[in-house]
């Protein structure tokens, strides 16, 4: 990974480990997705600094190193928030007379949340060299993920809920559970206590609830990671109806709630019934998302309800 600046210098950004450590994909802001190397809250960050001069030297006002964490607002790209700033001197201002590597080492970083890519909002970590000079600057960056790990109290309270049209129809459906992890899998059930519609088939889907912004500009984007069909055809009173909705295969992130005051992203269990003549009648409920895991580098964190 290497930035070229006329014929000065070329800058290259080397992770410590980087080969070993695990990567995962992180959409960048055109959508398309990367590997990046992944770490996690309290994990240091080291690495090198490579300073390759395309000249005999090379003059600079500093070379610095930086650790970043910044939410960016695709409505407003020129602005962007940082919650995570760090800064490394490798350099003080002087000469550089030949290519030079620097270490670095941020010890122990607090990193608070995840990596993000949304409809509306980007949450990002990365390294960034600034080699300071008279006219322009040269800058490069390199990103890395981050994933927020937690664990939940032995208590996880189940899902009841109601759906009912007067004279017409009484549903009841329960869910295991409020809480899941990312790979997860949803099992319940929906109890038929009145029916007097004709219904033709029924659906469950996740939706995804990204909010962004601050008001009075509130920015809200709903988007359906899944949907499972759970039946098809008129059901019968006192029919049950057994729920089996597996997570892993989707696209999810954890439940994040007022991220910096910036967003949100929340996911739903959203049940449709749809009659015969097209009507459709909806329930929907809050579910919790986390991810679940436990390596020895890793603090962990019991997610708010």
């Amino acid at each position: 990974m290497s930035f070229l600046f006329g014929q000065s210098a070329e800058v290259v950004i080397e992770l410590d480990g980087e080969d070993k450590r695990k990567k995962v994909d992180v959409k960048n802001e055109e959508g398309k997705k990367e590997k990046l190397a992944l770490y996690f809250d309290g994990e240091s960050v080291s690495g090198k600094v490579h300073v390759k001069l395309k000249g005999k030297s090379m003059e600079h006002k500093g070379i610095r190193v930086e650790f970043v964490g910044q939410i960016e607002m695709f409505y407003d790209r020129g602005n962007h928030h940082d919650f995570l700033s760090l800064v490394r001197q490798l350099q003080p201002p002087g000469e550089l007379s030949s290519s030079t590597t620097f270490s670095f080492e941020f010890s122990q970083v607090e990193k608070p949340y995840e990596s993000y890519t949304g409809t509306n909002v980007r949450l990002r970590y990365f390294m960034r060299v600034v080699i300071v000079r008279r006219l322009a600057d040269i800058s490069k960056e390199l990103d890395v993920a981050v994933h927020t790990l937690s664990h939940f109290p032995d208590m996880n309270n189940s899902l009841k809920m109601e759906v009912g049209i007067e004279d017409c129809l009484h549903i009841e459906f329960e869910y295991n559970k409020a809480k899941y992890h990312l790979r997860d899998i949803v099992v319940g059930k929906i109890y038929f206590l009145l029916v007097r519609i004709k219904i033709k088939h029924m659906e469950i889907a996740i939706i995804k609830k990204e909010t962004s912004g601050s008001p009075p500009n509130i920015y809200t984007e709903n988007e359906q990671v899944a949907k499972y069909e759970i039946m098809d055809g008129a059901p019968v009173r006192g029919e049950s109806i057994p729920i089996r909705l597996f997570l892993a295969g989707y696209d999810l992130t954890p439940t994040m709630r007022d991220i910096n005051k910036k967003f949100s992203v929340r996911y739903y269990l959203n049940l449709v019934l749809v009659d015969e003549e097209e009507r459709r009648y909806f329930k929907q409920q809050e579910i919790v998302l986390w991810r679940k895991g436990d390596p020895k580098t890793a603090r962990k964190s019991v997610p708010k309800n």
